[in-house]
């Protein structure tokens, strides 16, 4: 039988209904287009997608369950190697890991693999009454700093091989960025509770509202009976360029914006928290980051939103799938453009003007792309007296975040990078204080969900292995 040669689309609300509700924008998969997406898959022996999966799902067999309309077999299949299917499913960038490496993405469009894990996920999700199989406890406790993708997955893995597991999260929700920086219409945050839930029907216990290095220690928890620590504290210190202007009001960080939207709701109008509902927004940043904050303001009511990049689309770091949503729904991009500076209003004969100090443009400096950087990205190069100002009232820094410090300075023997990052062993996640193991974003920087996935299932291996040898 012939292989249809491209996958099958993926549902989505009109762009123009989309852009003003913060509902989930791909609708998923029905069973029948699930199967027939299925049976795309060539079932190859070798079974490259395998390896090209930071978790190593045993992508083929959850594939072949779904032809058999096995749907919760393939959960079962999934759920071997991920603690969190649903989440992975829909912001994973499958199309530079497991769908890069598909054999029938040579001639053909690569298996839809992230849209089949989604569709298994959300069968589950909706059709599974029953309870997991708990396993035997081994007596031994283990503490995870932060409930981020890599806590979670470290807990996960701990607690199905035994281990009594807490998890000390700073906020009032468990989810870490997956609830604080990834908005409701790409990852509803029912998802994510499901998947907590999940975890704690396992036995893994969830503290919010503990700020480790304030309200408990590292040291502290040692005391408190626990063999092994895991920090997972994510990248939530935000970067500024360093121009003129960045003090006006209406600057925010993506972390900030994102955050006061997607885990305090300010986007309501009674909310505690509320936020500047501007009319034209620059986003600064090309990345995934960059996009939601993006389309969160279009949703917030913004009539003019600006992606502001000093590389071209091709360079774009964000998601093929995000920047398509976002150019969709009416996002204008502005390209080889680089800010200098930050204009604000300034009445200099009434200093008791409400305007003063807010926002009121960025300028630009127009880029040319140069010679490759150590990365093999194409350098942007300004062209001198090309500036010109883009007028808006709201800017968004979306360039990178950094680890907070605060556990670094307060746990004695943590050696840190100079970016902030914790120094780990690559295989490991074993850091430089005995007992203490790291990964995801706190020790690589703001990196994807499923490469912080992938270390905390690292890190819960080597744990188990420590504690086992250890007298």
């Amino acid at each position: 039988m012939a292989v249809e040669p491209k996958k099958h689309e993926m549902p989505t609300q009109d762009a123009k209904t989309r852009a003003r509700n913060f509902k989930e924008v791909a609708l998923g998969y029905t069973a029948e287009v699930a199967v027939a997406e299925a049976k795309r898959c060539l079932n190859c022996k070798n079974r490259p997608c395998v390896d090209g999966c930071p978790v190593n799902i045993a992508i083929p067999d959850f594939i072949s369950k779904i032809k058999e309309n096995d749907f919760e077999g393939a959960y079962g299949v999934i759920s071997e190697s991920s603690s969190l299917p649903a989440v992975c499913g829909r912001v994973c960038p499958q199309e530079t890991q497991c769908e890069s490496k598909c054999t029938l993405g040579i001639k053909f469009e690569p298996v839809g693999i992230g849209r089949l894990e989604r569709f298994v996920s959300d069968y589950h999700n909706a059709n599974f009454k029953g309870e997991p199989e708990i396993p035997a406890s081994n007596g031994r406790k283990v503490a995870v700093i932060g409930s981020g993708p890599s806590g979670l997955t470290c807990a996960g893995d701990l607690a199905k091989k035994g281990y009594k597991v807490t998890v000390f999260e700073a906020l009032h929700l468990a989810g870490g960025v997956l609830v604080y920086g990834i908005p409701e219409f790409r990852l509803p945050k029912s998802i994510v509770q499901k998947e907590v839930d999940a975890l704690k029907k396992y036995g893994v216990d969830v503290e919010t509202n503990v700020v480790v290095g304030k309200t408990i220690t590292v040291d502290e928890l040692f005391g408190q009976g626990f063999e092994a620590v895991f920090i997972g504290s994510g990248a939530g210190l935000p970067r500024f360029m360093g121009i003129p202007g960045e003090s006006l009001k209406g600057v925010y960080s993506a972390n900030e914006f994102l955050t006061r939207n997607n885990l305090m709701k300010a986007f309501n109008n009674d909310s505690r928290t509320p936020i500047m509902h501007a009319e034209n927004v620059a986003v600064v940043g090309g990345g995934n980051v960059a996009m939601d904050a993006a389309r969160t303001a279009l949703r917030l009511g913004a009539k003019n939103v600006y992606i502001v990049y000093r590389r071209s689309m091709d360079e774009l770091p964000a998601r093929k799938e995000e920047v398509e949503h976002a150019e969709e729904e009416g996002i204008r991009f502005e390209i080889l453009r680089n800010p200098v500076e930050i204009i604000g209003y300034n009445n200099p004969d009434d200093r008791r003007d409400p305007r003063n100090g807010f926002v009121t443009g960025i300028k630009v400096r127009k880029c040319e792309l140069g010679e490759p950087d150590e990365k093999g990205r194409r350098r942007p190069v300004e062209i001198a007296g090309s500036e010109y100002v883009i007028d808006v009232d709201c800017v968004i820094m979306a360039i990178g975040t950094s680890p907070n410090p605060l556990i670094k300075n307060t746990t004695a023997g943590l050696d840190v990078n100079n970016h902030g990052g914790i120094i780990v062993e690559e295989a490991t996640g074993k850091t430089s204080k005995e007992g203490v193991y790291a990964g995801g974003d706190a020790v690589t920087g703001a990196a994807t969900v499923i490469l912080a996935m992938g270390a905390g299932k690292q890190a819960a291996k080597a744990i188990d292995e420590y504690l086992k040898n250890k007298k």
